[in-house]
């Protein structure tokens, strides 16, 4: 059973911002039958056709429309981008493009995503490889900023909840290795190792959880 809970947003503001993230959700055109499944679900809980050739991305400037004249919602939404981005342990110039015309349309500043982009898993051509740190300690040092700032976002809508528990992984995904014809190919590390900004998703993820099970008063057991 599931209580009313009054959310800060309007309902115009929170169906721009769940196309948003299904933008960058979809941002690599490639999806597997559970991704599918998983755009379904949550297009049908927008009140959005669900059918997925018939799905409309969001663009910069509608996205603006809605939440550019609230500062908070807006800094709000690119938090849960980002978050979206790398949820699946990697950041692509794809992704960072999409973001990049979000926040020039919604006018927030760019610092956070200088950072990001140090993450970068395919440059693009006009970056210098050399210029981005090489290390692990010096990677942490240079997404110190970006964790603060994602740790900063506190969830006060449902829909956003429910989105967030379904996009981000429940777990650590097991290491593995891939094997052909009995010999390795190749070795699989666990997602956080990959994703240097795995427990801000974990603390997001857990956020999201909380408000649904105490504030909502939702069974939240299919997302565990």
């Amino acid at each position: 059973m599931t209580s009313v809970v009054k959310s800060p947003y309007t309902n115009e503001q929170i169906v721009a911002w769940l196309r948003g993230l299904l933008s960058i959700a979809w941002a690599d055109g490639d999806f597997d039958p559970q991704e599918q499944e998983l755009i379904t679900a949550l297009t049908q809980e927008l009140t959005i056709d669900s059918k997925l050739e018939s799905f409309e991305k969001i663009t910069p400037e509608e996205l603006a429309a809605v939440l550019k004249d609230d500062p908070t919602a807006a800094e709000n939404f690119l938090r849960t981008a980002v978050m979206v981005a790398i949820a699946d342990g990697t950041y692509s110039s794809i992704e960072d493009e999409i973001i990049h015309q979000f926040c020039q349309a919604l006018e927030l500043q760019e610092t956070v995503l200088v950072a990001l982009r140090q993450t970068l898993c395919d440059l693009p051509a006009n970056v210098d490889a050399t210029s981005l740190p090489t290390t692990e300690q010096t990677q942490i040092d240079v997404l110190h900023p970006v964790r603060d700032w994602l740790d900063g976002l506190d969830i006060h809508d449902p829909k956003v909840a429910r989105f967030l528990c379904k996009m981000i992984p429940p777990q650590c995904p097991f290491e593995r290795d891939v094997k052909l014809f009995g010999k390795k190919v190749v070795h699989i590390p666990p997602l956080c190792k990959l994703n240097p900004l795995y427990e801000q998703l974990v603390g997001l993820r857990f956020r999201a959880l909380s408000y649904l099970a105490d504030e909502c008063h939702e069974d939240v057991t299919e997302y565990c």
